[in-house]
């Protein structure tokens, strides 16, 4: 596979999305205030705040999106997610480029968060990087400072030379057949307690959507691997004990989505170190 044209740039554009599109998109960014029964000791500082501080430094948000709510009492303070790119990677894109992933809430139940994320642009999909490659970072709202939270953007463009080092050795490294199955499985496992209870056989998870993804690459594999698992739509002829047939369901929640990215990000890496998968323990993901 030629990875000679990892830095090439494209005539694709990137668009920022202004204060207007996020407010209608996540409301509960622009709290004025915290949700009624936090703790005393909590800070609140708004995302806006934190979203302008974060323009200052030429991260401009491209893609947002506000956690579903199941009381009325949370709605306006949810979690939600930014995604960030910088302002020189918006004109041209290349075949990926490296974002800043905000987390936070208004309720008192999320802690700021900032996560390195990977978006690619042929597919449309963001991987968030595990924290075994990128620490990830994490303030308390007790005292909390927001100009430490926007200085702390800083650390992930001293991480990026690596992180593209990373990318280029996942495009030279071939998977035999059984290491692409064995992606799967343990991609399958991330969202299912076992590969017999998933809806559909690993194997389905490797299927190309495009062109473009028909490769054997590790980096190529994870991506379409990572799009199957999180968009869903995919079926193989599995059915219910009804006769129903069954399918894999696009994944909805910002924790489960962020949840199975870095697990699947650091799935990819211990197979390009030729280290062997963990065991997982049982875990159940909300959709």
């Amino acid at each position: 596979m030629n990875t000679g044209n990892i830095s090439r740039p494209s005539q694709f554009k990137g668009t920022a999305l202004d204060s207007d599109s996020l407010r209608s998109r996540a409301p509960s960014i622009f709290a004025s205030g915290p949700m009624t029964g936090v703790s005393g000791r909590y800070t609140f500082v708004p995302t806006a705040r934190i979203v302008e501080g974060l323009r200052e430094l030429d991260w401009m948000p491209v893609e947002v999106e506000e956690q579903r709510i199941r009381t009325e009492l949370r709605r306006g303070y949810q979690k939600h997610l930014i995604r960030f790119r910088r302002s020189s990677q918006m004109q041209t894109l290349d075949e990926w480029n490296v974002e800043l992933v905000l987390l936070n809430s208004h309720d008192g139940g999320c802690a700021y968060q900032l996560h390195a994320g990977i978006y690619r642009r042929i597919c449309s999909n963001g991987l968030v990087v595990a924290d075994g490659s990128f620490e990830t970072i994490r303030f308390r709202h007790a005292g909390l400072d927001p100009d430490v939270v926007v200085r702390s953007s800083l650390r992930l463009m001293e991480f990026l030379p690596r992180l593209a080092a990373r990318v280029e050795q996942m495009r030279e490294r071939m998977l035999e057949p059984r290491e692409s199955l064995e992606l799967a499985e343990h991609a399958l496992q991330l969202r299912y307690a076992t590969v017999n209870e998933s809806p559909i056989h690993p194997g389905t998870l490797l299927t190309a959507r495009r062109a473009e993804d028909q490769g054997v690459d590790l980096w190529t594999t994870t991506n379409r691997v990572q799009e199957n698992l999180i968009r869903g739509g995919v079926a193989d002829g599995r059915r219910d004990s009804r006769g129903v047939l069954r399918s894999v369901r696009a994944l909805r929640g910002i924790d489960s989505k962020v949840t199975i990215n870095k697990g699947l990000w650091g799935i990819a890496e211990r197979l390009l170190g030729g280290e062997t998968q963990p065991v997982r323990e049982t875990v159940s993901l909300p959709v």
